[in-house]
Order: C-alpha cells, then sequence, then structure tokens
C-alpha cells in the first residue's frame, strides 16, 4: 500500500509540473512577450492631423512639421550632458528633470525630453545624435494657421498630460490632443491613427532590421478634414470693428442654425498658442483678468438680455390671449406700480400698441403685458412658471446643445427662485415683484449665442435649428439630427407677424432709424442693459451695456444676429451700427453705409474699461 501510494505521489507530481510548463511554454504567452518587449523597440509614425476650412472653402488650418527630441530611459548610455545640452540650448537641470520624468512614465517607453524643434534646431541637431544613444528624433506635425481670426472658434492643441493618458491609452507622453474650440470638439475625426514600426534588436540591444519582417507593422491614417460653418470674411470683418471694446458677435443662418461668426472681443492670434511659445503665451493671456482674451464671451458671458427681450414678452402675451396687437397703453414716462415704485421710459409718443411700442421699445406697454401673462393664473407662482415654460422654448436659461466645447446656460427665473428669494410664505410676492423680466432686466441672463438663436427663432416664425459650428467631415454634409431637426417653440405662427412688424419698424421710425441699410428689409431691437461691477467691496453703477439682435431680410431671411458691446451706452450707438454693417457685409458683400464703418473704426471703449481701476470717482457717460 505504501509503495502504491508512493507512485501515486511521484505520479500526481509529474503531471503537475508537466501542465505548468505547457501553460508556461505554449498557452500562456505572457513571458514570450515580455521577451519581445524586451527586445523590440516600438517607433510611432504620427498621421498628418486633419486640415480646416471655411465654408467657402477657404483654408483656415493646416500643418506645419515639427520635431521632439525622444528618450527611452532603459537604453541611455553615459553621454556628455554638457554637449547635449549646449545643443538643446537647455539647462542641465532641465535635462535631469526631464529624464526623471520619463523614468518615472516607463523606462522602455518613449518620452518627450525637448518638444518641438524648428527645422533648423532638428538639421544641426540630427548630425549629433549618433554621440547619444537611448535619444532619437520624432516627427510631429504643429498647427500653421492662414487666418489671424476665430481663435476661440479654432482653439489649439497642446501636450496631453498624466490625466489624459491615463483616460485614453490611445494618448503616450509628448502626444499632442485638441484642447479648445473645434480642435478639441472634433478631436478624434481631426487625429487620425498613429502608425506603428517594430524594430528588431540583438542581445546587444543593436537594431537588426523589422521585426518579422514588419508584419506586424501599421501605416498611419490622416486625420479628416473638416469643413466648419464660419464665414471667414465676415469673421474678419467682425473682429475689426470690435477693435478697441469688448463683447461679442453671434451670427447665425437661422434655416439652418450653421454659425457664420462667432466673435468674441479682445482676441488672440492664433499662432500665439504654437509650438514652444504656446506656454509663455497662454501664461501670459490666461493672467490677464482685466481684458480676459481667453474668456469666449460669445458663449459664455452671461448678461442681462436688456430690451431685444421685449419681442418674448410680446409673444406670450399674445399666445396666452391677454392682449390683442391692436391695443394701447398709456405711457407717462414709464409704468407705476405700488405705491412709489416705477419702471421708467425715455420720451415717446403715447398710447402705443403693439407695433409702436416694439419701435418705440416702450417700457410702459411691456410692463403691462407682462402683469397680465402673470396675472391671468390663480397665483403668481403659476404665472411664472408659464412664463419659464415659454422662455425657454427659445433657447434661453439652458444649455443649447450645440457642438461647442464651451458655455453657459444663463438663467430664466421660475417659482422656486423667487420662493428661495423672498422667502415665501413669509413674504408673500406679487406679481409685479418681477416686473423687471418684462423688459429682459432682474435676474435674466443670457448669453449672446442664446440670443442669436431666439433672433433666429422670430425670424422663422416659431422654430430654430441647433446652432452649430461643424458643416462637413472629409467633404460629406452633416447628417446630426440634433442639428438637422427643427425645434419649435411654444408660440404658434400667427402670432409672430406683429412682433416681426414691430421688429421692422424700428428700423423705419424706431429706435434704429438712422441704421436703415439701402435695398434690405431689416428686423432688429435695439437694448440698453444695466452694468454694475464691485470696486473695493462696493456695488457700483458703470456704463450701461449696448445690445442688439436683428435679423435679415424681413422674408426668408439670410442672417439674424446678436451684437453685445460692454459699457457700449445704448443699444444703438454701438451695436446697432455695428449689427447694420454685419448683414450688409454678409448680404451684399460690400459696405455702403461708411459713415457707421468710419464711425465704429474711429471710436474706442478703452477709456470706459479703465474707469474701476483708475481709482478715481468717475460718473456714468450716457
Amino acid at each position: 500500500m505504501r509503495k502504491l501510494l508512493l507512485y501515486l505521489i511521484i505520479i500526481t507530481t509529474g503531471v503537475v509540473f508537466i501542465g505548468r510548463l505547457f501553460y508556461l511554454q505554449i498557452y500562456n504567452t505572457s513571458f514570450a512577450a515580455l521577451s519581445e518587449d524586451n527586445a523590440i523597440k516600438v517607433l510611432y509614425d504620427y498621421p498628418q492631423r486633419g486640415a480646416i476650412y471655411d465654408r467657402n472653402g477657404k483654408l483656415l488650418v493646416t500643418n506645419q512639421p515639427s520635431y521632439d527630441v525622444m528618450v527611452i530611459p532603459r537604453e541611455l548610455k553615459p553621454f556628455d550632458t554638457l554637449e547635449f545640452c549646449s545643443i538643446l540650448k537647455i539647462t542641465k537641470e532641465k535635462l535631469n528633470k526631464q529624464l526623471k520624468k520619463a523614468r518615472v512614465y516607463s523606462p522602455r517607453v518613449p518620452s518627450v525630453v525637448i518638444p518641438q524643434l524648428t527645422k533648423d534646431e532638428y538639421a544641426y541637431l540630427q548630425e549629433k545624435m549618433r554621440k547619444f544613444d537611448g535619444f532619437y528624433i520624432q516627427k510631429r506635425s504643429l498647427r500653421d494657421y492662414h487666418t489671424e481670426n476665430a481663435a476661440n472658434v479654432l482653439g489649439y492643441i497642446a501636450e496631453v498630460n498624466d490625466g489624459l493618458i491615463k483616460k485614453d491609452p490611445y494618448y503616450l507622453s509628448g502626444d499632442l490632443i485638441g484642447m479648445q474650440g473645434v480642435e478639441k470638439q472634433y478631436e478624434n475625426e481631426l487625429r487620425g491613427i498613429k502608425g506603428i514600426k517594430r524594430i528588431q534588436k540583438d542581445r546587444f540591444n543593436r537594431d537588426i532590421g523589422p521585426y518579422k519582417n514588419g508584419k506586424y507593422d501599421t501605416l498611419p491614417v490622416n486625420g479628416k478634414d473638416l469643413t466648419i460653418t464660419i464665414d471667414e470674411e465676415l469673421q474678419a470683418y467682425g473682429q475689426k470693428l470690435m477693435v478697441n471694446k469688448r463683447g461679442g458677435i453671434v451670427a447665425l443662418d437661422p434655416s439652418t442654425g450653421e454659425i457664420l461668426t462667432l466673435i468674441t472681443a479682445p482676441n488672440y492670434k492664433p499662432e500665439l498658442l504654437v509650438g514652444r511659445k504656446r506656454s509663455p503665451n497662454y501664461t501670459r493671456l490666461h493672467y490677464d483678468s482685466i481684458s480676459r482674451p481667453l474668456f469666449d464671451r460669445g458663449v459664455k458671458g452671461e448678461y442681462p438680455p436688456g430690451s431685444p427681450f421685449k419681442a418674448i414678452t410680446a409673444l406670450i402675451a399674445l399666445q396666452e390671449g391677454v392682449v390683442d396687437p391692436r391695443e394701447s397703453f398709456f405711457c407717462s414716462h414709464g409704468f407705476r406700480y405700488g405705491k412709489k415704485a416705477k419702471l421708467g421710459c425715455h420720451a415717446h409718443a403715447s398710447p402705443l400698441s403693439m407695433i409702436p411700442g416694439i419701435a418705440q421699445s416702450c417700457n410702459a406697454y411691456f410692463a403691462n403685458v407682462y402683469l397680465r401673462s402673470i396675472n391671468k393664473f390663480d397665483t403668481p407662482q403659476e404665472g411664472i412658471d408659464n412664463w419659464e415654460k415659454h422662455v425657454e422654448s427659445f433657447g434661453l436659461g439652458n444649455y443649447l446643445g450645440n457642438d461647442l466645447s464651451s458655455g453657459s446656460k444663463g438663467l430664466v427665473p421660475n417659482s422656486d427662485y423667487y420662493n428661495r428669494r423672498y422667502n415665501y410664505p413669509k413674504y408673500k410676492w406679487y406679481s409685479t415683484a418681477t416686473i423687471s423680466n418684462a423688459i429682459g432686466q432682474g435676474e435674466i441672463l443670457a448669453t449672446p449665442i442664446q440670443l442669436a438663436n431666439m433672433t433666429a427663432a422670430i425670424a422663422n416664425r416659431g422654430y430654430f435649428y441647433t446652432p452649430h459650428i461643424i458643416k462637413a467631415i472629409d467633404g460629406q454634409p452633416i447628417d446630426i439630427e440634433n442639428f438637422t431637426k427643427p425645434k419649435y417653440t411654444t408660440i404658434d405662427k400667427e402670432h409672430f407677424e406683429p412682433v416681426i412688424e414691430g421688429m421692422h419698424q424700428v428700423y423705419v421710425q424706431g429706435t434704429a432709424k438712422a441704421l436703415q441699410v439701402n435695398d434690405i428689409e431689416i428686423c432688429g431691437k435695439t437694448g440698453t442693459a444695466e452694468n454694475y461691477t464691485v470696486v473695493n467691496g462696493e456695488r457700483m453703477q458703470l456704463t450701461d451695456h449696448s445690445v442688439f439682435v436683428a435679423f435679415a431680410p424681413k422674408d426668408n431671411p439670410k442672417i439674424a444676429l446678436t451684437v453685445f458691446i460692454e459699457n457700449g451706452y445704448w443699444g444703438s450707438r454701438y451695436a446697432g451700427k455695428i449689427a447694420s454693417l454685419m448683414i450688409e457685409k454678409y448680404i451684399k458683400g460690400t459696405i455702403s453705409r461708411t459713415d457707421l464703418e468710419d464711425w465704429v473704426l474711429t471710436h474706442s471703449l478703452e477709456e470706459e474699461y479703465a474707469k474701476p481701476y483708475s481709482g478715481e470717482p468717475f460718473k456714468i457717460n450716457q
């Protein structure tokens, strides 16, 4: 029995050893893979990043060659660090820091030592590289800008950080990725696919040729070219008009939702964020907390919409059946409510019905119809929630769902908001508590792109297409349902005509009469938005913002836009002039109102922007 047990133990042990050897040598290839990894050098062949064109086929962004000095830490051999640093024009401390970082990242995976050499630097270094084992030069592509405009739209590319590498295994140390704008939003389409070359090494760590005759090598696949909706000529013109001003211009094609211009001012030249100069330039732009050139006012700036919002007030009143367009209201330099409260207004004829009320921007008219819209319901809470539903159907108070890489949602207050503000039910608030909403003041906040979208919805008589920046990918027009399917407002189509006629009369006999353009029927609305800031802990009123929304032509509109000029006094002073010029430029291609153009180009608001920082008392210029 003991003899049998001994044989059984020997046989069992033998089976276990044989099974283990079979698993390690045949079934499990991890050790073979590790052995191959030590004997194979992997090199990446980077593709050309896709080019970017404007809507008319004008080339905006392409590529230029760039060269990175790479290191594989485990292949390093002693070398003359002083000579190496002298060639690369870096300090020994910086070199040691980069080499330490590379070892931490991976001893066998390449890391960048010095990124983005110029052609001349590359040519000089290439002759010396044989002296420095473990280092090699990796060719990449940097962006080459053929425009000085639309930096906020195009975005920029920069080196990936550790967080991005961990999040997406496609990226390796030193890889470039889109960080803002179109470059970020359409990174997957633009970047292409890296090619891979595997080089066999002998036991002396010398290259002996392609691994398995290149059987596992792949070629790079270039990124896809993009056509964006921006009209570069119109964008350039708008940025020219915005010199020495702060604000945004957003223009859309109402029939498609395509973004024709997305201008923020002040802006910066795209080329500033290319190559090794990107980092110091970005730091300088980032810490400019006064002019804030990196802040995209067109999609991020949240402002009171001012009088352009009166069009929405009128539409809601018509939809709710609380006013007839022919009904008139008296205005005695404003609207009185409560014992002493008054919503002021400028001088104009009185009484006014809806169309002249819009044309003359009468605050009293819109206060009356707003209160009727709210008071139609049993409680002001119900009324304000119904009002909010209508307002948000125009794309206000929320993200639009566009393909821009950033943006703000604005604010459309509801009953919960006012209940918290007025501590309901301890204080029972009435509809007059929210009366500033009637004229686009108070708590309402909107971004310029939201106001442009609102204007497009009015121009279309009740619907809009989600604003978007992409037009075609590799020559194929987009077919994205979110961008091609119309979104309808809560206002019936028949209610838009009196409001549109009122906006037309703004140009015929109203607040923008002096801004008419021959042969173009423009519908617009001037706006003046109150402007406050905090200086030394004290809330202070500054010069009002200038706001203007417009679309043209009146029938079959081709452009809808918003112009928002910070500290621009009143609607027709700056924003209205710029809006008329932008519309004429887009529709006609030339400018007949050279008087408006000369005025805009020769007037600056820099003095207004300096006031809060001057340390001196100042008065509001109106």
